[in-house]
C-alpha cells in the first residue's frame, strides 16, 4: 500500500525536531514595586565667604569641573595682610617684653635665696612674668586669628566636583556667610524615592531595592543598604527612601528620572533561560 505525505509536512517535522530545547522551572524570587525616583548627588554644597573683601578672581564658572583644593574664588587681601604685619609685630613685642620679665624674675628669686631680695619684689617679679606670658599667648592667638583671616582670602573647593550656581561676580564686595559658588560631586550619587506609608513596614522588613539603569539592555544595580526616613510627608503621606550607588556605572547624573524596583516581598515564578528569548 502506497501512502503519499505531503512534503511540506515532512519538512515541518525535521525542523521540529532539530530545534533546541530549554528547561523551565519554579523558583522563589523577590516581589517587587516599582516607583519613580531621582539621582541625587550625595556632596552637594555651597562654599560662603568667611572673610570680608572685594572679589577680585572668579577663576570657574558654571559646568566647569573643579579638581579638590583648586581655587576658586580669590579676593583683595590688602587688610588682612596689614592685619597680619601688626600682628607678628606685637607678638615679637610681647616676646621680648616676656624675656625681659623671666630675667628679672630669676634674678629675684636668686637675690632672695641669698637673702639679699625682699619678699615684695619677688612677688612683683612673679606677677610681672606671669603677666607678660599671658601678654605673649594673646599675641600669639592675635597672629593665629589674622593668618586664618589672610588664608579666607582664598576661597578653595572642598571637594571635586561640577559648578552649578555661581553667585558672586568680579569687582563684588562681600561679608562672612555671603555664598559664592554652589558645587556637586559626581563621585559618591544616590537615588531619592518617596514610598507609601501602607508599605513602609515590608520596606523596613525587606531593606532591598534595585535601580533600573538606562536603556533596556543595561540591567540593573541591586542595593541592601536602603536609608528610610523616620517621619512621613503630611501632605502627601510618603516616606522618603534613599538608595545608594554603589557602583561607579556610568549613564548617571544628578537631576535624571529612574525607576526603583523595591522589594515588597517573595513569590513562586516560572523561569525560563534568558537565552531561549528571541527579541525582535
Amino acid at each position: 500500500m502506497f501512502v503519499w505525505v505531503p512534503a511540506l509536512l515532512v519538512t515541518g517535522a525535521l525542523a521540529a525536531a532539530s530545534l533546541d530545547s530549554a528547561t523551565v522551572e519554579y523558583a522563589t524570587v523577590a516581589q517587587e514595586e516599582i516607583f519613580n525616583g531621582r539621582v541625587e548627588a550625595v556632596n552637594q554644597s555651597t562654599v560662603a565667604a568667611q572673610t570680608s573683601g572685594r572679589v577680585t578672581e572668579v577663576l570657574f564658572d558654571v559646568d566647569d569641573h573643579v579638581p579638590r583644593g583648586s581655587v576658586i574664588v580669590r579676593l583683595r587681601d590688602t587688610e588682612q595682610r596689614a592685619r597680619l604685619t601688626r600682628a607678628e609685630a606685637d607678638l615679637q613685642e610681647a616676646g621680648a617684653r616676656r624675656d625681659q620679665a623671666s630675667n628679672d624674675y630669676r634674678r629675684e628669686q636668686k637675690l632672695f635665696a641669698q637673702e639679699a631680695g625682699s619678699q615684695s619684689a619677688l612677688e612683683k617679679a612673679e606677677a610681672a612674668f606671669k603677666s607678660a606670658t599671658a601678654a605673649l599667648e594673646a599675641a600669639r592667638a592675635r597672629v593665629a586669628e589674622a593668618s586664618e583671616q589672610l588664608e579666607h582670602t582664598v576661597i578653595r573647593a572642598p571637594y571635586g566636583g561640577i559648578v552649578v550656581e555661581r553667585h558672586i561676580e568680579a569687582g563684588e564686595s562681600v561679608q562672612p556667610g555671603m555664598p559664592l559658588m554652589t558645587g556637586l560631586s559626581l563621585e559618591s550619587l544616590r537615588i531619592t524615592t518617596h514610598i507609601p506609608e501602607r508599605l513602609i513596614e515590608t520596606v523596613r522588613t525587606w531593606h532591598a531595592a534595585r535601580v533600573l539603569l538606562p536603556g533596556v539592555a543595561q540591567g540593573s544595580v541591586q542595593s541592601d543598604e536602603l536609608t528610610v526616613s523616620p517621619r512621613a510627608d503630611a501632605v502627601t503621606h510618603t516616606f522618603e527612601v534613599r538608595v545608594p550607588l554603589t557602583t561607579s556605572r556610568p549613564g548617571f547624573y544628578p537631576g535624571m528620572s529612574v525607576k526603583v524596583a523595591i522589594t515588597t516581598g517573595e513569590v513562586q515564578r516560572l523561569l525560563l533561560p534568558a537565552s531561549a528569548i528571541v527579541h525582535r
